[in-house]
């Protein structure tokens, strides 16, 4: 293996295909797409030079400001929440649960396969005021308050998407914190056990010590995702009402294929870039400092 490793003909014919594959479908798009940033125009009627006039534009369109405040608003609150209910769950399984977990853990993932629009129709019929009233309504009723329409104001619909997303997704990071947590030799546990650690205790000073590292490649993973969130978005709420619950990613869209302003589309699809690669950037430096610590 050292032999093979030490060889660069070796390296390129390994490493080639994947490179060439993931420049195609990842590299090559957004260096076009940046070049479309200095545009303007579309594919009907063609695209002209605007030097640096969609950037202008993007300091100074509100819309913006308000899909990146939701953006950022919703990524912190359902990465915290994501990775928060998995790792209980995680615990639960693990100290608790141990070995028949196994129909507790397919339950808990069973949201996860479930295709996003089919969750999104689920929950609008849980939350609905009319046609019909659904059963938070009528559990509100029932216990003498009013209904409330979730969907008829910004922030009651944007809770509404937290918990959607939160549940359809805490199954996945479960499962992931899971394997972080069955790799923790089980000497170290008894040890700790021995010595008078229990409980909380155990878990505070030893089981979370031991599982930063994956429970940090969690918080990554999780908040890229929700940073680039829009299919939940728009099988619930499709940015409403207004633009309340609008992100980035669905601005991006409508601008791009809506309006045909891909010169625009491309500068906000840049914008989010950033704004990813700078969040994985810091959650990543605090990740290896917590680590080293630790």
């Amino acid at each position: 293996m050292h032999r093979v490793l030490g060889d660069r003909r070796a390296i390129a014919i390994l490493l080639g295909p994947a490179l060439l594959v993931y420049s195609l479908i990842m590299l090559v798009p957004i260096v076009w797409s940046l070049g479309y940033s200095f545009t303007k125009g579309n594919t009907i009627d063609g695209f002209s030079g605007n030097g640096a006039a969609n950037f202008s534009r993007l300091f100074d369109d509100p819309a913006v400001r308000d899909a990146l405040w939701f953006t950022l608003k919703y990524a912190a609150i359902v990465t915290v929440g994501q990775v928060v209910a998995g790792y209980l769950l995680a615990l639960l399984y693990v100290f608790f649960l141990k070995k028949s977990s196994a129909l507790i853990r397919t339950l808990a993932f069973f949201p996860v396969v479930l295709p996003t629009v089919a969750v999104g129709l689920l929950f609008q019929k849980f939350f609905q005021v009319a046609p019909q009233t659904g059963p938070v309504n009528s559990l509100l009723n029932a216990v003498g308050l009013d209904s409330i329409d979730f969907f008829g104001s910004a922030g009651s619909a944007f809770w509404v998407l937290i918990v959607m997303d939160i549940w359809r997704s805490m199954g996945f990071y479960a499962v992931l914190l899971f394997a972080g947590l069955v790799d923790i030799p089980d000497e170290v546990l008894e040890s700790a056990r021995l010595d008078g650690a229990s409980g909380l205790r155990l878990i505070r000073h030893i089981v979370l010590p031991l599982s930063l590292p994956v429970l940090m490649s969690s918080l990554i993973f999780s908040i890229n995702g929700t940073l680039k969130v829009f299919d939940s978005v728009v099988a619930l709420t499709n940015g409403g009402p207004g633009n309340g619950t609008t992100p980035l990613t669905l601005y991006m869209f409508q601008t791009s294929f809506t309006y045909s302003d891909y010169g625009y589309g491309s500068t906000i699809a840049l914008l989010l870039t950033v704004v990813c690669l700078l969040v994985s950037l810091v959650v990543y430096r605090v990740s290896q400092r917590d680590i080293t610590e630790g």
